[in-house]
């Protein structure tokens, strides 16, 4: 039987390295739950913050579609296919690692910290060839609607990756209420409360809480106050 997860945020293991400070929702490195892997595809959600100058060096990754959402700040990107790249507030970043890839991501700016969500989705294809994109998308179109940003489709809104993967940004006004309809059968939801309080199927959630579960067709939300919302469907399998 498939199950809700409800993770809220005091939940989440919480690392302290001194120039990264990392709230991650699912098991990490030297972080271990086994009742807390995934959400279907979903492997990782991380609430990263990095302090001026500092980042992430070179590291490889293979066979994983790997999201990066900034919330405040920027990062300079830079990987072995040649890409060099600055990601900010209002932005998506994306690679398929593939058959392998080597990357940094680094704080751009020297003295305020960047915050920014990496996300880890298995991929529906293995040893694709690695790729990179990146897409800005427009504030304006996430109030008190879903604004897509991420796809399995290369023609349809926001970055596409290998996987039957819908995200969607909302910003709700307080009291505001609307419905989430699934793209695709069997496919399940995962909410991350960026900011605010909401009710997700009538389960309340504050910031940086996160509730996956598997709806029939139609998810309901009602926004408790102002509130900014990650939705993630993802499948069970794949």
């Amino acid at each position: 039987m498939k199950k809700n997860v409800l993770h809220p945020a005091a939940s989440r293991f919480f690392a302290d390295h001194g120039w990264l400070k990392s709230a991650q929702t699912f098991s990490f490195h030297g972080n271990y739950d086994p009742q807390r892997i995934q959400f279907g595809a979903l492997r990782v959600l991380n609430d990263d913050t990095v302090n001026g100058g500092k980042g992430f060096g070179r590291h490889p990754h293979d066979n994983m579609e790997i999201i990066s959402i900034p919330l405040e700040g920027t990062l300079e990107h830079q990987d072995s296919l040649g890409n060099v790249a600055l990601i900010r507030r209002g932005e998506i970043q994306v690679m398929s690692a593939g058959t392998g890839v080597y990357h940094t991501e680094f704080n751009k700016d020297q003295d305020e910290p960047v915050t920014f969500l990496q996300i880890w989705l298995y991929p529906n294809k293995l040893n694709v060839a690695p790729r990179y994109d990146q897409m800005e998308y427009a504030s304006g179109d996430r109030h008190n609607r879903f604004q897509q940003i991420l796809s399995p489709d290369p023609d349809d809104d926001g970055v596409w990756i290998n996987q039957d993967a819908w995200f969607h940004l909302a910003e709700l006004d307080k009291g505001f209420e609307i419905g989430y309809q699934l793209k695709k059968d069997g496919n399940g939801v995962y909410v991350f409360v960026v900011g605010g309080n909401v009710e997700v199927e009538g389960q309340p959630l504050s910031v940086r809480d996160g509730y996956g579960f598997w709806p029939e067709s139609v998810v309901s939300f009602k926004s408790l106050e102002k509130s900014s919302l990650l939705v993630m469907e993802v499948p069970e399998k794949w």
